[in-house]
């Protein structure tokens, strides 16, 4: 029996209810408009888009986002959740990026290879190993010019909020964006809704957080979510006391690989493994115990 009033949005499901339906698109565009407004100004409207794609080799792996929507100018924007460190977490943003660059791609015309922006936005639930004990939870990366120190290109932009990084309490909240990594953050131990977070968008995202809203599916659908969540640390943790996170850290394909033997005797999934040490679905099946 579930004991939170209010779903946890780090699992896939969670994320998705409060983030990824038709009747939550308010709520991403309140999140996003918070989260970009300086540099994107106001998004009035949000289109979804589908969230798989295929590289334009047959050996081009698939690519899954979270969550892909563009705005009424047609600016893309990806919005991924990472509950757990991966090796090459950056490249792999740094991959995605290039779906929505090449989809705008206008063949059979006079293409003049003008781009609409895109954005890459992650929620970490972690923080980067070189910046541990630091308090540094946002990220605003664009091309820039390294002696200026300008920017070199506007339409490439990657966001990332290490939300481990981010410890204000309700007292110290200033701004609406402030509210909203702080709600993101704490939101399945909450008991009640705190009355700094008020206003039309909260009040639809509480209502649509709460656990008894949900249908009995879905329960039992969050549920497996959950579990899966919470395996997922449980692992990576006891992978820590046993010192096999090395290998994650160092970035060695060796330990990596070695760090999924001790998963897959641990009886994780492959899927799990796969969060835990970074590698490819395909390289941990190829392991042998």
């Amino acid at each position: 029996m579930l004991q939170e009033k209010y779903i946890n949005p780090f699992t896939d499901f969670g994320f998705k209810r409060l983030f990824e339906q038709e009747p939550s698109k308010a709520i991403l565009m309140d999140f996003l408009n918070e989260l970009l407004r300086e540099q994107e100004g106001e998004i009035k409207s949000m289109t979804y888009l589908k969230n798989e794609h295929l590289g334009s080799g047959e050996i081009d792996r698939k690519a899954i986002f979270d969550l892909y929507c563009e705005n009424e100018r047609g600016e893309k924007f990806i919005v991924e959740l990472q509950k757990t460190k991966q090796n090459f977490f950056k490249d792999r943003a740094s991959y995605y990026s290039t779906f929505p660059i090449q989809e705008q791609v206008k063949k059979g015309t006079d293409w003049n290879y003008e781009l609409k922006a895109v954005y890459t936005i992650a929620i970490l639930d972690f923080v980067f190993d070189e910046d541990k004990g630091q308090n540094k939870y946002r990220y605003d990366v664009k091309l820039t010019d390294i002696e200026t120190q300008k920017i070199f290109y506007n339409k490439l932009t990657f966001t990332y909020l290490a939300m481990p990084n981010f410890n204000k309490n309700l007292s110290e909240l200033e701004t609406r964006f402030d509210k909203w990594l702080y709600v993101i953050k704490n939101l399945p131990k909450l008991d009640e809704r705190p009355k700094e977070l008020k206003g039309k968008i909260f009040d639809a995202f509480f209502e649509t957080a709460e656990v008894a809203k949900m249908t009995r599916k879905e329960i039992m659908s969050y549920e497996d979510s959950l579990k899966y969540y919470r395996d997922l640390h449980n692992s990576l943790d006891t992978a820590k006391g046993e010192g096999i996170e090395e290998g994650i850290e160092i970035g060695e394909k060796r330990k990596a690989i070695e760090t999924a033997k001790n998963g897959l005797a641990m009886n994780l999934t492959v899927e799990q493994v796969a969060e835990l040490t970074g590698l490819t679905i395909e390289e941990i099946k190829n392991i042998t115990l």
